[in-house]
């Protein structure tokens, strides 16, 4: 974790504890840093698991075998590496992770392939064996910890810990969800892209579960970006033990599915704009607000196009209204948009109309608006009835600095 704390960042909240998961943390010593980078989460027996992981083609075993643990629909256990992301390290690096499943299960009496692992840092360096196996032996031994330990714990450059939760009323049982992640930089939506775990006492099947992530994950982490990277390691999951003892849902025919679906997006869209306002060097929180798209699909392309747009990133860091950056990103988009239809604002002020600039546009309101933290751009297509919004944040010399001393 940084020392130095993001302008946007929000404190840690207050989170319940879930019936079933037991969270603890211990130094395993991957990088010269004195703070814990070990993360264990136990859960109960038939807890059911689902997963979205990176589409990089270059990702790490971690996220090989966690695909194929998915299938299999249990967890036991969850271990979070920081530090070090063992991301093509070939044959060593799978070998380490099969190791660790071992460890994890011989300690559980679980099969492996109900243990899931991840690892987040530096990319090309095998993650060392003998600390992973040397941190597993010290944290089956620690005390539980808290949720904010756990959060700080699998962070790299973050610089807050970040944290959500959320209840719902499933029949006559009120179940709760909390979630933690990790995530700052090499952020981009092609999937979610970060290290981010939910945690529910609600009893879910595991193929409704898969189902609900999906589809949370589709309108909240796959529409944030913070530099158009998507990682080699990206992993959201979601644990759902059961405890509460409601009748498991199983489809959105259950009784109080519809309820649980919206806490479970509720907890993603928190998580996924608390990455964004960790992005690194970031001081300013963009929602980039697409309307008029002819399709919901189309009108996020665009917003994501120019989320990404270093051009406007950084008109918007040096608060310059210049909204001819937002055309160009619009037309590179490669969906269907028409100049003459385009409108483009700042804050809820207009300042072009139907494909020209309006002629009694004010830019002192906008140029206020751009000072501050929270910056609203819209966009509105007039082809149809697609929309979509996307987050993102400025781009600032403080993303540079970061990133070129990342190794050192």
């Amino acid at each position: 974790m940084s020392d130095a704390v993001s302008p946007l960042a929000r404190p840690f909240p207050a989170m319940p504890p879930i019936g079933g998961v037991t969270l603890r943390v211990a130094r395993a010593g991957y990088k010269d840093w004195g703070r814990c980078d070990l993360t264990y989460v136990e859960l109960a027996e038939r807890t059911t698991v689902a997963g979205v992981f990176t589409r990089n083609v270059c990702c790490s075993s971690e996220v090989d075998l966690g695909r194929a643990n998915i299938a299999q629909g249990q967890a036991r256990a969850l271990v979070v590496n920081a530090g070090n992301s063992n991301a093509f390290t070939g044959y060593r690096g799978r070998a380490a992770v099969e190791a660790i499943l071992a460890q994890v299960a011989a300690h559980l009496g679980c099969p492996p392939e109900q243990v899931f692992v991840s690892s987040t840092g530096v990319i090309g360096v095998p993650l060392p064996l003998d600390k992973a196996q040397a941190g597993l032996r010290a944290v089956f031994e620690a005390a539980p910890c808290g949720w904010e330990d756990a959060a700080n714990t699998i962070g790299t450059t973050d610089t807050f810990a970040k944290g959500a939760s959320a209840t719902a009323m499933v029949g006559d049982k009120k179940v709760t969800l909390a979630a933690i992640i990790k995530g700052s930089g090499m952020i981009a939506p092609d999937m979610a892209t970060m290290l981010g775990y939910v945690f529910t006492d609600c009893a879910v099947a595991p193929a409704f579960l898969q189902q609900l992530l999906s589809a949370a994950n589709q309108s909240t982490f796959s529409c944030i970006t913070v530099d158009s990277d998507t990682s080699t390691s990206d992993t959201v999951l979601a644990f759902a033990t059961g405890a509460a003892s409601n009748a498991p849902l199983t489809s959105f025919d259950s009784p109080g599915a519809d309820a649980f679906a919206a806490a479970l997006r509720d907890v993603c869209l928190q998580l996924a704009q608390l990455v964004v306002r960790d992005g690194e060097g970031a001081q300013k929180f963009i929602a980039v607000s697409v309307t008029g798209a002819v399709s919901d699909d189309s009108a996020r392309r665009i917003g994501l196009a120019v989320a990404n747009s270093p051009l406007v990133k950084t008109a918007i860091a040096g608060e310059d209204a210049n909204w001819g950056r937002v055309v160009m990103a619009v037309g590179k988009a490669g969906e269907p948009a028409d100049r003459d239809k385009l409108s483009i604002g700042f804050g809820g002020v207009w300042a072009a109309r139907e494909g020209q600039p309006l002629a009694d546009y004010d830019e002192v309101p906008v140029s206020a608006h751009l000072k501050g933290e929270e910056i609203l751009l819209e966009i509105d297509l007039g082809l149809g009835d697609g929309r979509a919004t996307v987050w993102t944040c400025d781009l600032t010399h403080g993303y540079i600095s970061i990133n070129a001393d990342y190794r050192s």
